[in-house]
């Protein structure tokens, strides 16, 4: 198995790269982000406003993370195998992933019944997961192991700038152009629509900006490559190597992998419920055609854009911390930081002190983003990054598989419907997961001065040297 296909560049020294290449080659999270920020902040309202009952909500949800348990490691394992000389092999996934979700995007809020607004989900998170996999792999092969860090950061940057950005789409829309954030009885209001067309528009053009000006690297011997992947094609072969790919994995994956669970149980828990529980708890109405309720969440959207604002401006700080201790030591102290803002919503009535606790959630946002995937990108071989990179997502999405599961049923048993009580839940899962840090073991860690030489360097190189 580990020989099964050639390492696409094996000897290849792969060149330090500019600010504006790195810029280039992360410019699509930024789209990426806005579609993915649209959804987590808005698709709990939409459900609710079409008729979901709150018990429900995380059931519908579920479309997210089985998506991706299926959608990523396909979709990492077929572009380790691809090349184009002009498309490359990750391009033709940010591309084709990006079209998707743009229409995905533009029919979402359209959705007249609740059953359209569940396949819509499944189809847009499909779609999202067809260019962000790809993505995460782009770093490994482009840049070499002193840059990584950086180039995570970088992407980071972008997932946060986009997600601000998005986030505030619904709030901007009614609080300064004049649309209504309330609608009839099962109607999307209007600056929810206008929210998800623009997001739709700007996920297409982000990507295709990293399509058209980033180039990647040809295999080194393109007929051995080709030799070599023929005898891996095939269902069965493909299968094969997917289940037993996922046998070997590296060991620092599988450590990561457990810190992963708790990380993600908690942000799962925030994304479904934060607007449920802020209309119980800051805005006390379960009404969802009242005024209240929007703008609960209009409001959600303004906590949303201040984690990822937050996250944003932390994206280039975390690596230089790391540097001066640690990777796990760094993802350690913002998970918990993280989990304790969490936690502290359940004690906040007023809607302007909510938003605190999401600059602590910011901090675990980016280090959550930037610090598994540089760790693990040392640790995996490079034929296979794509694909591990796939199955690394397995330890994203199970725990949403969970909480979607569970949570529904404790909210209702335990808590009386309180919603606010799954951020609690949250919380907690994310300080146990930075604790968890204790247990990774990370072979490399990029130095303070490598990080501050990328973070100045603005000398636009030749593209021909990407």
């Amino acid at each position: 198995m580990a020989n099964s296909l050639v390492d696409i560049h094996p000897t290849i020294k792969r060149p330090r790269l500019s600010f504006s290449q790195l810029w280039n080659m992360s410019f699509g999270f930024f789209g990426i982000q806005f579609g993915f920020a649209l959804q987590n902040a808005n698709v709990s309202r939409i459900f609710q406003t079409l008729g979901a009952d709150i018990n429900n909500i995380a059931f519908l949800w579920i479309a997210a993370p089985v998506t991706g348990l299926l959608v990523q490691p396909i979709i990492g394992y077929i572009s380790d195998r691809t090349w184009h000389p002009w498309w490359g092999r990750r391009r033709p996934f940010f591309f084709i992933g990006a079209v998707l979700s743009s229409i995905a995007l533009f029919l979402m809020p359209n959705s007249s019944v609740l059953w359209m607004a569940a396949v819509l989900l499944w189809v847009l998170d499909a779609s999202i997961n067809i260019s962000m996999e790809p993505f995460r792999a782009f770093v490994g092969d482009k840049l070499p192991p002193s840059q990584r860090t950086t180039g995570f950061a970088m992407q980071t940057f972008f997932i946060g700038l986009g997600a601000v950005i998005a986030s505030l789409l619904p709030y901007f829309f009614t609080n300064y152009l004049g649309f209504s954030n309330t609608a009839a009885e099962g109607v999307i209001p209007d600056s929810v629509k206008y929210s998800f067309y623009i997001g739709g528009a700007v996920f297409l053009v982000a990507v295709l900006w990293t399509v058209f000006t980033t180039k990647e690297f040809p295999p080194e011997d393109i007929k051995k490559w080709e030799q070599e992947k023929l005898q891996t094609e095939g269902l069965f072969n493909g299968f094969k190597e997917i289940v037993t790919g996922i046998g070997t994995m590296p060991k620092t994956m599988l450590q990561l992998a457990v810190v992963q669970f708790f990380t993600w149980l908690a942000f799962f828990s925030m994304w479904i419920y934060t607007t449920s529980g802020v209309a119980q708890n800051a805005y006390g109405t379960n009404d969802t055609t009242s005024k209240n309720f929007q703008d609960a969440g209009d409001w959600v959207g303004i906590m949303f854009m201040v984690y990822n604002g937050t996250s944003a401006l932390a994206a280039f700080l975390l690596p230089i911390v790391a540097s001066k201790t640690s990777r796990r030591f760094t993802h350690m102290f913002c998970l918990i930081i993280g989990g304790l803002g969490l936690i502290s919503i359940f004690f906040i009535t007023s809607p302007m002190m909510l938003l605190l606790p999401m600059i602590a959630v910011g901090l675990a946002w980016a280090s959550t983003l930037t610090m598994p995937y540089a760790i693990l990108a040392g640790a995996l071989p490079a034929n296979k990054m794509g694909f591990y990179m796939g199955v690394f997502n397995f330890f994203i999405v199970i725990p949403q598989i969970v909480a979607a599961a569970i949570l529904g049923f404790f909210i209702n048993t335990f808590f009386d419907n309180q919603a606010i009580y799954a951020l609690v839940v949250g919380g907690v899962s994310m300080v146990i997961a930075g604790f968890l840090n204790f247990i990774v073991k990370d072979n490399h860690n990029d130095s303070a001065e490598q990080i501050v030489d990328d973070l100045m360097e603005f000398e636009q190189r030749p593209i021909s040297n990407v």
